[in-house]
């Protein structure tokens, strides 16, 4: 079966304006042009059309969506199994959201006690799942999942104390890093108070702390560009000095 623009966008739940877009950015082209001048689209391209979908529904941006579906090597099969694990992975996410929300709400309305673990189970899942989607790919590729997994699972175990030592290390960490990068010397006892509270931070997910994993992670803040626009929100060129700071409290650096 074909479609023009109006029939398409009606199908799928887009605007002709999204199909006219996506033709323009080279993302989804139609099958032909009819004498009319308008764009026909076939089967290929519903299919195509519908994984475009999947991965904006998983907010992946349009310039890698482009890439993956028009590569020559694209496995729609096999996307759509890992369009299933995502989707499970999001739907389990937000259940658990839901059910920490009805709990709140029972316990408020006196209908049930909650206790403290209970309460902040939902919110380090929704951690956990962010992370993952992140950076869960190149942290296992670095660190394997077996190393992963029990951090996970360090963090769905912490206390509603630990949770919040956690979180005020991790501020604690960028506003002593912000006045330590004003020295301009990683070297400096605010550097170096910086590099360790980051090794404690850090403490609160690993089963074991090692200098060479340590100094693994900085250099990791200043090769991932993510990583770097977080440490560099303030001021930029903080996470190579987080880096050379962390180099020096490891005893890592190369001289």
């Amino acid at each position: 079966m074909e479609y023009t623009v109006h029939q398409l966008a009606k199908l799928a739940g887009v605007t002709g304006r999204t199909l006219r877009y996506y033709d323009e950015i080279g993302i989804l082209k139609p099958a032909r042009i009819n004498s009319s001048g308008y764009r026909i689209y076939g089967q290929a391209e519903v299919d195509k059309l519908q994984q475009i979908l999947f991965y904006r529904e998983l907010e992946v941006d349009l310039e890698t969506i482009k890439k993956m579906v028009n590569s020559p090597s694209f496995d729609d099969v096999k996307a759509l199994k890992e369009h299933r694990e995502k989707l499970l992975a999001k739907r389990k996410q937000l259940d658990l959201l839901i059910a920490n929300v009805d709990k709140t709400l029972a316990a408020k309305e006196g209908r049930m006690t909650m206790s403290d673990k209970e309460k902040f189970e939902g919110f380090k899942q929704k951690l956990i799942d962010e992370n993952e989607k992140k950076y869960g790919k190149e942290i296992r590729a670095k660190y394997g999942d077996e190393t992963v997994d029990k951090s996970n699972q360090k963090l769905k175990q912490m206390t509603e104390e630990q949770y919040a030592q956690v979180k005020k290390l991790e501020q604690e960490v960028l506003d002593v890093l912000n006045e330590a990068f004003l020295t301009g010397d990683p070297a400096s006892e605010l550097a170096q108070q910086a590099a360790d509270l980051h090794r404690q931070w850090l403490s609160y997910f690993w089963d074991s702390y090692t200098k060479e994993a340590h100094a693994g992670v900085a250099q990791m803040y200043v090769d991932d560009e993510r990583f770097t626009a977080y440490y560099d929100k303030t001021h930029p060129g903080a996470a190579k000095f987080l880096r050379d700071a962390i180099l020096l409290y490891t005893g890592m650096k190369n001289d």
